[in-house]
């Protein structure tokens, strides 16, 4: 009896054990298709949209021409003929520099002349031998070009019609060749063209096949609200960057009334015409965090897939995906902000 009542209570025990093994092992599974949540989200399919491409770009307006005019040589400045904010004609006598090695030079040439002149006659007769009429001629020629060449750079002439924005010295002072710090050049005074001004914007390389010389531009300033003024492309850059995948375009910008100067801020905005864009809601966007890196998720296999974008205009609630997503794909426009990459997601209209 003994024995039987040893053997029913190993029995009771172990039926005991197992139940709560079971139970244990039922929980542990329970808990391990819980801890794969699906997160709910709800999501679009991005399409294309017909759209006015004019894009708004920010620039600093500079001279169209600007030349700082100074002499080859060092040597001292005998007169500046202008003053700051001056009106200067094409060809105007802008500075006269000391003349001394000018009027030297002169009377070496007038000699010179005159004995070339001798030898020409006796050379036509074969009175002298060539050698001796060459040497001559020669020289001739070397202080010719040394008075043209001290003639050019005793009078510096303005080489286009413009305004003095710049004068660095004044009459008497000697000119060394060294740089003007503020212009970081030699220079004795300054010439600018601002009939005409510039402005250089950096344009999305995906534009590159649209812009074409001659692109009407529309420029406007904060210091004349109200008013457009005229502008157009005239020079493409050719080569694309490689960091930010964009290329230089130079804009000129007509400015007959000089209201504008150079060093001003101004908006420039160029039309590209009509053309298809993939435009998504722009709450679907989001900013990497310290950053200019933004991403969006699409949904494939009902996985959260990050994929970073990049971006164009605003257009009411919506932005233009320039890159990064494509048209026919599921973009997820709610609870994305919830999400990381590879992320089990549930779907809900």
């Amino acid at each position: 009896m003994k024995t039987l009542k040893f053997i029913s209570f190993s029995f009771i025990a172990f039926l005991m054990a197992n139940s709560a093994c079971t139970s244990k092992k039922t929980t542990d599974t329970a808990g391990g298709a819980d801890s794969v949540k699906l997160i709910t989200v709800k999501t679009m399919i991005a399409g294309e949209e017909n759209i006015s491409r004019e894009i708004d770009y920010t620039s600093t307006l500079s001279a169209f021409e600007e030349v700082h005019m100074a002499p080859a040589s060092p040597g001292r400045i005998e007169k500046i003929n202008v003053e700051i904010s001056d009106k200067v004609n094409q060809g105007q006598v802008l500075v006269q520099m000391d003349r001394t090695q000018l009027q030297q030079a002169k009377i070496n040439m007038i000699n010179l002349e005159a004995d070339f002149k001798r030898l020409d006659t006796l050379k036509k007769t074969k009175s002298i031998a060539d050698q001796q009429y060459d040497q001559l001629k020669a020289r001739y020629d070397i202080a010719r070009s040394n008075y043209e060449f001290l003639l050019e750079n005793t009078q510096l002439k303005a080489p286009f019609s413009g305004i003095i924005s710049g004068k660095y010295f004044e009459d008497g002072e000697m000119y060394t060749g060294s740089p003007v710090a503020s212009v970081g050049k030699p220079a004795v005074v300054s010439l600018i063209q601002i009939n005409n001004l510039t402005a250089q914007v950096s344009v999305s390389s995906s534009y590159f096949p649209s812009v074409k010389i001659g692109m009407k531009a529309d420029v406007v300033s904060e210091l004349y609200p109200g008013k457009v003024f005229k502008g157009e492309v005239y020079r493409i850059y050719p080569t694309i960057d490689n960091a930010t995948k964009t290329f230089i375009v130079e804009i000129k910008v007509q400015n007959g009334d000089l209201k504008l100067r150079p060093g001003m801020f101004a908006k420039l905005r160029l039309n590209f015409g009509q053309g298809a864009a993939v435009l998504v809601p722009s709450i679907a966007i989001i900013k990497q965090t310290g950053t200019n890196n933004m991403y969006t998720f699409v949904n494939q296999n009902n996985k959260a897939i990050k994929k970073q974008v990049k971006t164009g205009r605003i257009i009411d609630d919506k932005t233009e995906i320039l890159d990064g997503i494509k048209a026919g794909e599921e973009l997820i426009i709610v609870g994305q902000n919830k999400l990381e990459d590879q992320a089990a997601i549930k779907i809900v209209n």
